[in-house]
Protein backbone atom coordinates (compact mmCIF):
# COMPACT_ATOMS: atom_id res chain seq x y z
CA UNK A 1 0.00 0.00 0.00
CA UNK A 2 2.04 3.16 -1.59
CA UNK A 3 1.12 6.31 1.46
CA UNK A 4 2.94 9.13 2.60
CA UNK A 5 3.82 9.80 6.16
CA UNK A 6 5.62 12.92 7.94
CA UNK A 7 8.51 11.59 10.54
CA UNK A 8 7.78 13.54 13.67
CA UNK A 9 9.89 16.58 15.01
CA UNK A 10 11.16 14.12 17.90
CA UNK A 11 12.58 11.42 15.17
CA UNK A 12 16.15 10.42 15.57
CA UNK A 13 18.49 7.44 15.17
CA UNK A 14 17.88 5.42 12.16
CA UNK A 15 15.26 5.76 9.09
CA UNK A 16 13.88 2.23 9.35
CA UNK A 17 13.45 2.50 13.17
CA UNK A 18 11.61 5.97 13.32
CA UNK A 19 9.47 5.10 10.28
CA UNK A 20 8.74 1.80 12.11
CA UNK A 21 7.69 3.61 15.51
CA UNK A 22 5.89 6.08 13.58
CA UNK A 23 3.49 3.83 11.61
CA UNK A 24 3.25 1.54 14.91
CA UNK A 25 4.57 -1.47 12.68
CA UNK A 26 7.25 -4.17 13.23
CA UNK A 27 10.75 -3.45 11.86
CA UNK A 28 10.38 -6.77 9.66
CA UNK A 29 7.45 -5.01 7.42
CA UNK A 30 9.71 -1.72 6.91
CA UNK A 31 12.87 -3.65 6.11
CA UNK A 32 11.10 -5.25 3.48
CA UNK A 33 10.28 -2.00 2.15
CA UNK A 34 13.76 -1.01 1.76
CA UNK A 35 15.21 -4.09 0.78
CA UNK A 36 12.93 -3.22 -2.61
CA UNK A 37 13.38 0.15 -2.80
CA UNK A 38 10.23 1.15 -2.12
CA UNK A 39 11.13 4.41 0.07
CA UNK A 40 11.84 7.87 -0.44
CA UNK A 41 12.75 11.08 0.95
CA UNK A 42 12.09 14.12 -0.83
CA UNK A 43 12.12 12.15 -3.94
CA UNK A 44 14.80 10.03 -3.57
CA UNK A 45 15.42 6.59 -2.81
CA UNK A 46 16.53 5.92 1.21
CA UNK A 47 18.48 3.21 3.02
CA UNK A 48 17.31 1.70 5.66
CA UNK A 49 20.69 3.42 7.80
CA UNK A 50 19.97 6.87 6.50
CA UNK A 51 18.90 9.08 9.84
CA UNK A 52 16.15 9.92 10.35
CA UNK A 53 15.79 13.96 9.31
CA UNK A 54 12.53 15.24 12.13
CA UNK A 55 9.65 16.69 10.06
CA UNK A 56 10.54 14.97 6.84
CA UNK A 57 8.56 13.77 4.25
CA UNK A 58 8.96 9.80 3.20
CA UNK A 59 7.21 8.17 0.76
CA UNK A 60 6.82 3.99 0.98
CA UNK A 61 5.06 0.63 -0.10
CA UNK A 62 4.50 -1.03 2.74
CA UNK A 63 2.53 -4.29 3.67
CA UNK A 64 0.18 -3.84 6.34
CA UNK A 65 -0.27 -6.39 9.20
CA UNK A 66 -3.99 -8.26 8.61
CA UNK A 67 -5.75 -8.09 12.36
CA UNK A 68 -7.24 -11.65 13.28
CA UNK A 69 -8.77 -13.42 10.83
CA UNK A 70 -12.94 -12.85 9.68
CA UNK A 71 -15.08 -16.16 10.86
CA UNK A 72 -16.01 -17.78 7.93
CA UNK A 73 -18.78 -20.60 9.30
CA UNK A 74 -19.52 -22.04 5.68
CA UNK A 75 -15.95 -22.33 4.91
CA UNK A 76 -15.03 -26.12 4.72
CA UNK A 77 -12.53 -27.37 7.47
CA UNK A 78 -11.65 -31.20 7.80
CA UNK A 79 -10.38 -31.84 11.71
CA UNK A 80 -7.77 -34.60 11.79
CA UNK A 81 -7.25 -34.26 15.11
CA UNK A 82 -9.14 -32.55 18.09
CA UNK A 83 -7.43 -31.99 21.76
CA UNK A 84 -8.54 -29.78 24.75
CA UNK A 85 -5.71 -27.53 23.58
CA UNK A 86 -4.43 -28.10 20.30
CA UNK A 87 -5.90 -29.08 16.64
CA UNK A 88 -4.51 -30.35 13.60
CA UNK A 89 -6.68 -29.92 10.32
CA UNK A 90 -6.29 -30.96 6.95
CA UNK A 91 -5.18 -28.14 4.63
CA UNK A 92 -6.57 -28.32 0.94
CA UNK A 93 -4.54 -27.19 -2.33
CA UNK A 94 -4.50 -24.00 -2.94
CA UNK A 95 -5.70 -22.60 0.48
CA UNK A 96 -3.58 -20.10 2.54
CA UNK A 97 -2.96 -21.17 5.73
CA UNK A 98 -3.84 -17.26 6.77
CA UNK A 99 -4.55 -13.83 5.87
CA UNK A 100 -1.69 -11.99 4.75
CA UNK A 101 -3.54 -8.20 3.92
CA UNK A 102 -6.22 -6.64 6.68
CA UNK A 103 -9.99 -8.02 5.11
CA UNK A 104 -7.97 -11.23 3.23
CA UNK A 105 -10.45 -14.06 3.65
CA UNK A 106 -11.55 -17.58 2.35
CA UNK A 107 -7.56 -18.85 4.21
CA UNK A 108 -7.61 -21.90 6.77
CA UNK A 109 -7.50 -19.78 9.58
CA UNK A 110 -11.05 -18.20 8.86
CA UNK A 111 -12.27 -21.34 8.70
CA UNK A 112 -10.90 -21.94 12.01
CA UNK A 113 -11.77 -19.20 13.97
CA UNK A 114 -15.36 -19.81 12.78
CA UNK A 115 -15.48 -23.40 14.84
CA UNK A 116 -12.46 -22.70 17.37
CA UNK A 117 -13.01 -18.60 17.78
CA UNK A 118 -10.52 -19.38 20.86
CA UNK A 119 -8.02 -20.22 18.18
CA UNK A 120 -7.85 -16.49 16.70
CA UNK A 121 -6.44 -15.50 20.53
CA UNK A 122 -3.58 -18.00 20.65
CA UNK A 123 -1.34 -16.53 18.68
CA UNK A 124 1.35 -13.73 19.26
CA UNK A 125 0.50 -12.26 15.40
CA UNK A 126 -3.22 -11.29 15.20
CA UNK A 127 -3.39 -12.36 11.92
CA UNK A 128 -1.91 -16.29 12.05
CA UNK A 129 -4.92 -17.37 13.98
CA UNK A 130 -3.44 -19.85 16.33
CA UNK A 131 -1.57 -21.29 13.06
CA UNK A 132 1.91 -22.92 14.66
CA UNK A 133 3.23 -23.98 11.74
CA UNK A 134 2.70 -22.88 7.84
CA UNK A 135 2.86 -24.71 4.18
CA UNK A 136 2.68 -23.10 1.14
CA UNK A 137 -0.32 -22.20 -1.09
CA UNK A 138 0.01 -24.99 -3.29
CA UNK A 139 0.85 -27.74 -0.79
CA UNK A 140 -1.78 -29.92 1.18
CA UNK A 141 -1.95 -31.92 4.85
CA UNK A 142 -1.36 -31.44 7.82
CA UNK A 143 -1.49 -27.88 10.19
CA UNK A 144 -1.45 -27.42 13.64
CA UNK A 145 -3.00 -24.99 15.66
CA UNK A 146 -3.31 -23.87 19.15
CA UNK A 147 -6.13 -23.10 20.70
CA UNK A 148 -4.51 -20.83 23.69
CA UNK A 149 -1.50 -18.71 24.19
CA UNK A 150 0.85 -21.02 26.22
CA UNK A 151 -0.20 -24.00 23.83
CA UNK A 152 1.06 -22.05 20.92
CA UNK A 153 4.18 -21.07 22.95
CA UNK A 154 4.87 -24.55 23.94
CA UNK A 155 4.28 -25.86 20.58
CA UNK A 156 6.51 -23.23 18.43
CA UNK A 157 8.97 -24.01 20.95
CA UNK A 158 9.11 -27.49 19.70
CA UNK A 159 9.14 -26.03 16.57
CA UNK A 160 12.05 -24.37 17.28
CA UNK A 161 13.94 -27.10 18.66
CA UNK A 162 13.50 -29.55 15.80
CA UNK A 163 11.62 -32.11 18.14
CA UNK A 164 8.55 -31.70 14.97
CA UNK A 165 8.68 -34.37 12.94
CA UNK A 166 7.04 -33.35 9.42
CA UNK A 167 7.16 -36.00 6.61
CA UNK A 168 5.92 -34.60 3.38
CA UNK A 169 4.95 -36.91 0.07
CA UNK A 170 6.39 -35.24 -2.92
CA UNK A 171 6.38 -36.60 -6.71
CA UNK A 172 10.01 -36.04 -7.83
CA UNK A 173 10.85 -35.16 -11.15
CA UNK A 174 13.20 -38.49 -12.42
CA UNK A 175 14.50 -41.89 -11.00
CA UNK A 176 15.92 -41.21 -7.41
CA UNK A 177 18.00 -44.22 -6.79
CA UNK A 178 18.54 -43.95 -2.95
CA UNK A 179 17.83 -42.12 0.05
CA UNK A 180 20.11 -39.32 1.23
CA UNK A 181 20.61 -35.72 2.95
CA UNK A 182 20.54 -31.97 1.34
CA UNK A 183 21.71 -29.77 3.90
CA UNK A 184 22.52 -26.45 1.71
CA UNK A 185 21.94 -23.17 3.39
CA UNK A 186 19.07 -20.87 1.71
CA UNK A 187 18.78 -17.44 1.80
CA UNK A 188 15.11 -15.85 0.90
CA UNK A 189 14.93 -13.17 -2.40
CA UNK A 190 10.90 -12.06 -2.57
CA UNK A 191 8.98 -14.90 -3.39
CA UNK A 192 11.41 -17.80 -3.45
CA UNK A 193 14.97 -18.98 -2.02
CA UNK A 194 18.07 -19.11 -3.49
CA UNK A 195 20.99 -22.50 -2.72
CA UNK A 196 24.38 -21.61 -1.21
CA UNK A 197 25.97 -24.90 -2.18
CA UNK A 198 29.88 -23.47 -1.25
CA UNK A 199 31.63 -20.60 0.46
CA UNK A 200 31.46 -18.93 -2.48
CA UNK A 201 28.27 -18.97 -3.42
CA UNK A 202 27.28 -18.16 0.41
CA UNK A 203 29.94 -15.15 -0.08
CA UNK A 204 28.39 -13.50 -2.95
CA UNK A 205 24.82 -14.14 -1.60
CA UNK A 206 25.77 -12.09 1.71
CA UNK A 207 27.36 -9.36 -0.81
CA UNK A 208 24.06 -9.01 -1.77
CA UNK A 209 22.28 -8.27 1.65
CA UNK A 210 20.80 -11.54 1.66
CA UNK A 211 21.59 -14.26 4.71
CA UNK A 212 21.49 -18.48 3.93
CA UNK A 213 19.39 -19.95 6.58
CA UNK A 214 20.53 -23.46 7.37
CA UNK A 215 18.07 -26.26 6.02
CA UNK A 216 18.40 -30.16 6.54
CA UNK A 217 16.22 -32.13 3.88
CA UNK A 218 16.41 -35.68 4.67
CA UNK A 219 14.55 -38.06 1.17
CA UNK A 220 14.01 -41.79 1.09
CA UNK A 221 12.22 -43.20 -2.30
CA UNK A 222 8.90 -44.87 -1.30
CA UNK A 223 7.70 -45.81 -4.76
CA UNK A 224 9.02 -45.96 -8.10
CA UNK A 225 7.92 -44.71 -12.12
CA UNK A 226 9.11 -45.01 -15.16
CA UNK A 227 9.79 -41.51 -15.31
CA UNK A 228 9.28 -40.07 -12.12
CA UNK A 229 9.52 -41.05 -7.99
CA UNK A 230 7.48 -40.35 -4.93
CA UNK A 231 9.11 -39.34 -2.20
CA UNK A 232 9.14 -39.48 1.75
CA UNK A 233 10.60 -36.07 3.09
CA UNK A 234 11.55 -35.56 6.35
CA UNK A 235 12.63 -31.62 7.29
CA UNK A 236 14.54 -30.71 10.44
CA UNK A 237 14.31 -27.22 9.71
CA UNK A 238 11.62 -25.04 8.39
CA UNK A 239 12.89 -22.72 5.30
CA UNK A 240 10.32 -21.06 3.05
CA UNK A 241 9.32 -23.68 -0.11
CA UNK A 242 13.15 -25.69 1.29
CA UNK A 243 12.17 -29.39 0.35
CA UNK A 244 11.18 -27.40 -3.57
CA UNK A 245 14.51 -25.77 -4.05
CA UNK A 246 16.82 -29.15 -2.33
CA UNK A 247 15.12 -31.54 -4.67
CA UNK A 248 15.33 -29.10 -7.60
CA UNK A 249 18.97 -28.38 -6.54
CA UNK A 250 19.69 -32.43 -6.59
CA UNK A 251 18.21 -31.94 -10.05
CA UNK A 252 14.45 -33.54 -8.99
CA UNK A 253 11.79 -30.81 -8.83
CA UNK A 254 8.91 -31.89 -7.33
CA UNK A 255 6.43 -32.60 -10.14
CA UNK A 256 4.27 -29.40 -10.88
CA UNK A 257 6.38 -26.78 -9.69
CA UNK A 258 6.88 -24.02 -12.08
CA UNK A 259 9.16 -21.76 -9.76
CA UNK A 260 12.08 -24.47 -9.37
CA UNK A 261 11.28 -27.01 -11.98
CA UNK A 262 10.23 -24.91 -15.11
CA UNK A 263 8.94 -26.92 -18.05
CA UNK A 264 10.60 -30.26 -16.78
CA UNK A 265 7.96 -29.99 -13.70
CA UNK A 266 5.37 -30.57 -16.15
CA UNK A 267 3.12 -33.82 -15.78
CA UNK A 268 -0.28 -33.65 -17.92
CA UNK A 269 -3.46 -33.60 -15.87
CA UNK A 270 -1.35 -32.48 -12.62
CA UNK A 271 -2.71 -28.58 -11.53
CA UNK A 272 -0.42 -28.02 -8.59
CA UNK A 273 2.86 -29.26 -6.82
CA UNK A 274 2.75 -32.54 -6.16
CA UNK A 275 3.61 -31.86 -2.32
CA UNK A 276 1.49 -32.91 0.67
CA UNK A 277 1.92 -32.82 3.90
CA UNK A 278 1.47 -35.89 4.98
CA UNK A 279 2.79 -36.77 8.87
CA UNK A 280 3.03 -34.66 12.02
CA UNK A 281 4.03 -35.52 15.18
CA UNK A 282 4.71 -33.44 18.63
CA UNK A 283 4.91 -33.48 22.29
CA UNK A 284 1.64 -33.01 23.74
CA UNK A 285 2.29 -29.92 25.57
CA UNK A 286 0.12 -31.33 28.44
CA UNK A 287 2.48 -34.24 29.34
CA UNK A 288 0.34 -36.45 27.40
CA UNK A 289 3.31 -38.39 25.14
CA UNK A 290 4.13 -38.35 21.53
CA UNK A 291 1.05 -37.45 19.05
CA UNK A 292 1.18 -38.58 15.53
CA UNK A 293 -0.99 -37.38 13.16
CA UNK A 294 -1.32 -38.47 9.42
CA UNK A 295 -3.22 -36.99 6.35
CA UNK A 296 -4.44 -38.95 3.73
CA UNK A 297 -3.49 -37.95 -0.33
CA UNK A 298 -5.76 -36.26 -1.93
CA UNK A 299 -7.67 -37.65 -3.92
CA UNK A 300 -6.43 -35.85 -7.22
CA UNK A 301 -3.15 -37.14 -6.58
CA UNK A 302 -4.00 -39.94 -6.17
CA UNK A 303 -5.17 -40.11 -9.33
CA UNK A 304 -2.13 -38.93 -11.22
CA UNK A 305 -0.13 -41.17 -9.66
CA UNK A 306 -2.70 -44.22 -11.05
CA UNK A 307 -1.70 -42.44 -14.25
CA UNK A 308 2.08 -42.79 -14.21
CA UNK A 309 3.09 -45.61 -16.16
CA UNK A 310 5.19 -48.13 -13.87
CA UNK A 311 8.81 -48.47 -13.65
CA UNK A 312 10.56 -51.15 -15.90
Amino acid sequence: MRREIRLPLTASGRLDRALADALGLGRAAVKRAFALGEVRVRGRRARASDPAAPGALVELDVELPAGPPEPEPDAPLAVLLERPRYLVVDKPAGVAVHPLAPGEGGTLANAVAARHPECAGASPEPREGGAVQRLDLETSGCVLFARDPEAWEALHAQLGAHTVDKVYLALAVGRVPAGGVCSVPLAQRGGRVLPAPDAEAEERLRARGLRPRPAETHYEPERRFAGHTLLRVRIVTGVMHQIRAHLALLGHPVAGDALYGGAAAELAGLERQFLHAWRLAFDDPDGGGRVAVESPLPAELEAVLARLPAAR
